[in-house]
C-alpha cells in the first residue's frame, strides 16, 4: 500500500483545510489537495492526501472512510497511479 489516498465524495463547500485537519488526528499529512474544475474554479469533488507512511495511510483511511463531512459521506481509498490518457487533439473530420 502507499501513502497517497483518494478522497471523494467531497461537498463543493469542503476546504483544503478542512480536510488537513481531518487526517492530522490520523497521522502526518504530507500534502493535501483538493481537485478545482480550471472553468469555475469550483472544487470537483474530490482530492489527494498523502500521509507520513504506510501505516499513517491504512488509520487514516479506516478513521475517515464514510466520516460525514459538510452533510456527505466521504469515501477514502488509496490513490491509484495515474493513467496516461492520449490528449484530445484537434482531430474529427471537417472533411470538404
Amino acid at each position: 500500500m502507499g501513502t497517497k489516498l483518494y478522497v471523494g465524495n467531497l461537498s463543493p463547500n469542503t476546504t483544503e483545510a478542512q480536510i488537513q485537519d481531518l487526517f492530522k488526528a490520523s497521522g502526518t499529512v504530507v500534502s493535501c489537495t483538493l481537485i478545482m474544475d480550471k472553468v469555475t474554479s469550483k472544487s470537483k469533488g474530490f482530492g489527494f492526501v498523502e500521509m507520513g507512511s504506510e501505516a499513517e495511510a491504512a488509520k487514516a483511511m479506516a478513521d475517515n472512510n464514510g466520516k460525514e463531512v459538510d452533510g456527505r459521506a466521504l469515501k477514502v481509498n488509496e490513490a491509484k497511479p495515474r493513467e496516461e490518457r492520449p490528449r484530445g487533439g484537434f482531430g474529427g473530420g471537417g472533411g470538404r
